[in-house]
This record gives structure tokens, sequence and C-alpha cells, in this order.
């Protein structure tokens, strides 16, 4: 299992959707930020709020048992062009954010002792 890497694209508002649902003086996600990364193995990334990683961790544990350079695209390769890559967003309908994940070479390992 290798560790994929999160890279946050696009904090997004659909204005018309928040101008008919929304609340007064809604904006685009105040949790994320463009440019920002997380690295993600077996649990969610500190940082990462809970509903983004429950609309991405499907991903994220698919990319994470590839090898990067594989050449296979995701999905059937009727999706993404680039290998190793998953573009995907949160499920907040007002105001998405946009991910990008990428398989890393880094190799996974549980960060914790379990408890017996």
């Amino acid at each position: 299992m290798k560790k994929v890497k999160i890279t946050v694209l696009k904090t997004t508002l659909d204005k018309e959707l928040a101008a008919e649902y929304g609340v007064p003086g809604l904006k685009a996600c105040p949790m994320l930020r463009e440019g920002q990364t997380f690295l993600a193995d077996y649990a969610k990334p500190d940082g990462l709020y809970d509903e983004a990683w429950k609309a991405i961790y499907q991903y994220v544990f698919a990319l994470a048992h590839r090898e990067p350079g594989d050449g296979s695209l995701f999905y059937y390769g009727d999706w993404i062009r680039k290998p190793g890559v998953a573009i995907c967003s949160c499920n907040d309908g007002l105001r998405p954010v946009i991910f990008k994940l990428e398989t890393t070479g880094e190799d996974a390992a549980p960060e914790y002792t379990p408890v017996r």
C-alpha cells in the first residue's frame, strides 16, 4: 500500500444554488484552502475534515493499492487521462471542494500500535 497525496485544487461556490438555498452570506468552504496538501494512508489525515474524507476515501484507498508508474488509468481509462491520479470533490452541493489525488511511491504503514 502506498501513501496518496491529496491536494486541494479549488474551493468553489455555486452562486445560483447558494442564492436559492443557502443562508445569506454563504461563501466557499472555510475549512480548506487551495494548494493545501495532505498525505493519506490507512486513516484520515490530520486537518482534513470528516465530510471531505468520507466523500473521497474510496478513491484514496483504490489509488493506495496501485503501484506508481504502472501506466494504468483509473476507472477503466474513461475518466482521468493521467495514470495514478483522480480528481474528485466533497459532497457539499453548494460549495464543493475539488481535490487531486495522486499515488506516491512512499510506502504506507500504520503509525500506531494495535490494542489487544
